[in-house]
């Protein structure tokens, strides 16, 4: 089964197009959605990824209405390796997994994208390194300085509830339990 996945960014730009060169490309089945590609969550192209089997086809008319990133495109196209199908892109020849080219230039891509992956973990693996070093502290800040905690710890003391002192510091409970 081939199906196809066309998206737009706004309620004023058209599917039709897109849907047209899917369904002149052999889609028997065409998700569409409005909605940023930025997005995390589009329904439409989850429903699709989950409808794929062995043996189907992904279309898109382009890339960029598939994925926001090179990460993102190959995120999506292993998860419709992964379901045994393969990846079209018709405005983008190279990315074809039908293909032996296509498979070899998504290969590429995945190997250019992991060791930027690595690139970017080992700068930050420094980068934490450097400013343990120099006596700076990692994480979130804290919600209650130094000696707000001391004086948490002495009203503590003295019975009053965790909900009182809570509110007194405009925290959570927890955050007073936790001191």
């Amino acid at each position: 089964m081939i199906y196809g996945y066309a998206r737009v960014s706004t309620n004023s730009q058209s599917l039709a197009s897109q849907r047209s060169a899917l369904e002149a490309a052999g889609a028997e089945k065409v998700f569409t959605e409005k909605v940023g590609g930025a997005q995390a969550k589009r329904r439409q192209l989850e429903a699709c990824l989950r409808q794929l089997k062995p043996e189907d086809t992904l279309v898109v008319t382009r890339l960029d209405r598939l994925a926001r990133s090179t990460r993102d495109l190959l995120n999506i196209v292993e998860r419709v390796s992964e379901a045994g199908a393969q990846f079209r892109s018709l405005a983008d020849a190279w990315a074809d997994t039908t293909t032996p080219t296509g498979r070899l230039m998504l290969t590429v891509l995945g190997g250019i994208a992991e060791f930027e992956r690595d690139l970017i973990r080992t700068r930050t693996s420094e980068g934490r390194a450097r400013a343990k070093a120099e006596g700076r502290s990692l994480g979130r800040p804290f919600k209650l300085t130094p000696h707000q905690q001391a004086e948490v710890r002495a009203r503590k003391a003295k019975g009053e509830s965790v909900r009182e002192i809570a509110r007194s510091y405009n925290v959570s409970p927890s955050t007073i339990s936790r001191v």
